[in-house]
């Protein structure tokens, strides 16, 4: 990964490898010592990741809980902060398991050091996911 491409662009990409299922090249984008955090996680789901693998594990089975199509009305607002944006999007698609609609607002704070994600808090509200939560877990419950 070049230091060339800012986090904006990263992000772009990011989700683009999403939206492509491509869940090893998404997680390609992350640096070995990585932190995701989730403040809004609610009991059952992590509230913090430490490193690449944890984030890959907690990935590993998305595309077959949620079939993300589209991300809507994407905003990034690059920072004073070096390296860092906030990010706003949407995601529509559908939840694998029962074929019920998913539409999720987000909004993520990321940074970049290196070309590679290095620190990515999530404010997603994982009980706002419709129909039964437990169709749509991806993850292990730590």
């Amino acid at each position: 990964m070049s230091d060339a491409q800012g986090p904006a662009e990263l992000y772009r990409r990011s989700l683009g490898l999403l939206l492509d299922k491509d869940i090893d090249g998404w997680t390609a984008l992350i640096a070995d010592e990585a932190v995701f955090e989730f403040p809004y996680a609610p009991a059952g789901f992590p509230a913090r990741l430490d490193g690449k693998d944890a984030v890959a594990a907690y990935m590993r089975g998305y595309p077959d809980a949620i079939d993300l199509r589209e991300v809507v009305g994407l905003r990034i607002h690059e920072l004073r902060e070096p390296g860092t944006v906030v990010a706003e999007w949407r995601g529509v698609g559908r939840i694998v398991a029962t074929g019920a609609a998913y539409e999720m607002p987000y909004v993520a704070v990321v940074t970049v050091e290196g070309g590679l994600i290095t620190r990515y808090r999530d404010y997603w509200n994982p009980l706002a996911i419709p129909g039964s939560l437990s169709d749509a877990v991806f993850f292990d419950a730590v």
